[in-house]
């Protein structure tokens, strides 16, 4: 489990394909209770392992599962990447329950200035958009923000100047695939409110 806190933006240092997955090795020297070798890591809000560390960095094996539900595999040596540990239940959430399990791929549709920071839009896969609500959580890229406007499959974000120089998303432009994890308390809701309206209209066939 994860914030949506960014701890540091690491650089992308080289792609091995393994079969249909891959490893990734990410340079993230100095950083301060860096990973072992086990930890949890979400690189771009993509929960991975940290299978080897180093002074330099660390490496994180991508299944094939993963390399077709995000966009990991389209990373190239020299890209910039979120990162994020586990947290521990001993400290503050600065932002929101974020698992690190990515529901779609989203794209960005506009950047704009706004003030000091940015407005930008997003549109979204088909099966993440009904979980977005105005006002409420999403992670992008593993960054825990709050929806500014939504409408339809199409959400924004207003950025403030911390947040776009401290993570990737200082780097969007429009085009750019970005990973997306909504609310997972707004999935699970969702979910229950599902089961129980299915429930209900079967229990509703029976006594007809």
């Amino acid at each position: 489990m994860f914030t949506g806190l960014i701890e540091r933006m690491g650089t992308v240092v080289a792609v091995e394909p393994r079969g249909e997955g891959l490893r990734l090795e990410i340079g993230a020297p100095g950083w301060q209770g860096d990973p072992r070798e086990g930890d949890s890591v979400a690189i771009n809000g993509c929960c991975l392992t940290a299978a080897l560390v180093s002074d330099a960095g660390f490496a994180a094996d991508v299944v094939p599962e993963t390399v077709r539900r995000t966009r990991l595999g389209r990373l190239r040596v020299g890209d910039p990447v979120n990162l994020e540990r586990a947290m521990r239940l001993d400290q503050r959430l600065g932002g929101h329950l974020v698992q690190g399990h990515i529901d779609g791929v989203g794209r960005v549709v506009s950047v704009r200035t706004e003030g000091e920071g940015r407005r930008i839009a997003f549109e979204l896969q088909r099966s993440p958009a009904p979980y977005v609500a105005e006002k409420g959580s999403i992670a992008i890229d593993g960054v825990s923000l709050t929806v500014a406007a939504c409408e339809g499959a199409r959400c924004e974000v207003a950025y403030i100047p911390y947040t776009l120089q401290s993570t990737v998303a200082g780097r969007y432009v429009e085009g750019a695939d970005v990973h997306v994890e909504v609310d997972v308390v707004a999935r699970y809701v969702a979910r229950a409110l599902h089961a129980g309206l299915a429930t209900d209209r079967h229990v509703a066939g029976e006594e007809s």
